[in-house]
């Protein structure tokens, strides 16, 4: 039998899709007219992203303010993962034994592009747990070792380093990072002082999930390898969210889900490891097919939903053709559109900072007097607005995540509702 070559691959693509891969060209065209905006002028005009919302299948059942567990996939996008799944599917296994690996590389090399890291350091994993997760477990620890993390991280992190303290007799010891700190220089130290000669991994958030706090990931990363300190970065909420590459961080490990800020569909994740650090990494899982330095020694996960991979490039694509610098600026926008309507009310507490450059698209609100669970239950059920109870770690509120299918509009019946609550 003939092997497809990569232009009849994508000719087939198109046809079981009922659509080509590449944006429109309307929306093609739609961008181009706007090239000579500023994102940051661009980020207010409510008109062009009432026409960017077109782009998503945005329900008319609630105002959608959760979109940091699981954004919605654009049309496009969408349809072209539903496409991928179809033709996969008419071959079954005839592409995953003749197609499947290249295809796969293709979308490792589209992300390391867009991470700004040579291919040989970064793998597609599952999600951000399964990243960070691959690191805690494959360190070589001893008894005694010290890992510092903050009682603001992602909880299946925390696991991960609560189950290898057993297994392997280490030491886990916890900061907790101020809601309004003073200065980067406030949060340095705070890690700074928990430093000692034992400790051997940092982890940190580059954008803490329940507040959307921004953390100053450079300074504290050269601070720790001062110290000899490796340092693993949780970027789930920071990756396609904010405008950064992976050398300005300075970290050595970093991890994050495609399915947030990028817009894939669900299954899909990266992990950055430094090129001299893989080495001495333990793989989950046995695999004797790459060498000890190779990274993809750490991506043996069995049989896996291609379709997910192949949705990356579509992805990808259309995160690009809006543009980071755009995404960006309007998605802190939009946070601070709302939060700057409430932050001085004397019964509504804001858990995010208010400096612009220490929080994006994310923010968490409370209200006194009423717990977090209720007000996430009053919001949806009185108000229909979807939001998420956060109610530990000295964080007491709801996670607000906006996304650029929500507009103002939403947002000023969210602000309503929050001023009618707090009486």
């Amino acid at each position: 039998m003939k092997l497809f070559n990569k232009r009849q691959f994508l000719q087939t693509i198109a046809t079981l899709s009922g659509g080509a891969i590449l944006p429109t060209k309307s929306m093609e065209s739609f961008f181009q007219e706007i090239e000579h905006i500023q994102p940051q002028e661009l980020a207010t005009d409510d008109a062009f992203w009432q026409k960017i919302r077109a782009a998503y299948g945005v329900t008319k059942d609630f105002i959608h303010l959760e979109n940091g567990y699981y954004s919605l996939a654009a049309k496009e996008v969408l349809d072209n993962y539903l496409g991928h799944i179809q033709r996969v599917n008419a071959v079954s296994s005839y592409y995953m034994r003749t197609r499947q690996g290249e295809d796969k590389l293709a979308s490792r090399q589209a992300l390391a592009r867009l991470l700004g890291c040579p291919i040989e350091e970064l793998i597609i994993t599952r999600n951000t747990t399964e990243s960070l997760d691959t690191i805690i477990a494959g360190i070589d620890w001893k008894p005694g070792d010290e890992a510092l993390m903050a009682e603001q991280d992602y909880g299946a992190m925390l696991d991960m380093f609560k189950l290898q303290a057993r297994r392997y007799g280490i030491v886990n010891k916890m900061v907790s990072v101020p809601l309004h700190p003073a200065s980067d220089e406030e949060i340095v130290s705070l890690y700074e002082k928990a430093i000692t000669p034992k400790t051997r991994l940092l982890m940190i958030c580059h954008m803490i999930n329940i507040t959307g706090h921004i953390l100053p990931v450079r300074k504290i990363a050269d601070m720790a390898h001062r110290h000899g300190v490796e340092v693993m970065v949780d970027g789930a909420h920071a990756f396609a969210h904010l405008d950064f590459k992976i050398s300005d961080l300075g970290c050595d490990y970093y991890g994050s889900s495609l399915h947030k800020w990028l817009g894939n569909p669900l299954g899909a994740g990266i992990l950055y490891v430094r090129k001299e650090k893989i080495a001495k990494i333990w793989q989950l899982f046995g695999d004797m097919g790459y060498a000890d330095d190779d990274i993809r020694k750490l991506n043996h996960t069995g049989t896996h939903p291609v379709a997910t991979d192949l949705a990356i490039l579509d992805a990808i694509r259309f995160h690009e053709m809006i543009g980071i610098q755009r995404k960006e600026a309007r998605l802190r926008y939009l946070q601070h559109y709302w939060t700057d309507q409430v932050r001085n009310h004397p019964k509504i507490l804001l858990n995010t900072p208010a400096d612009p450059q220490r929080s994006c698209g994310i923010a968490n609100v409370g209200i006194q007097g009423i717990k977090p669970a209720d007000l996430a239950k009053t919001l949806m059920e009185k108000y229909k607005i979807f939001t998420v109870a956060i109610d530990y770690a000295n964080v007491h509120g709801v996670r607000v995540t906006p996304h650029l299918y929500v507009g103002t509009k939403e947002l000023d019946l969210f602000v309503g509702a929050l001023k009618e609550l707090a009486g």
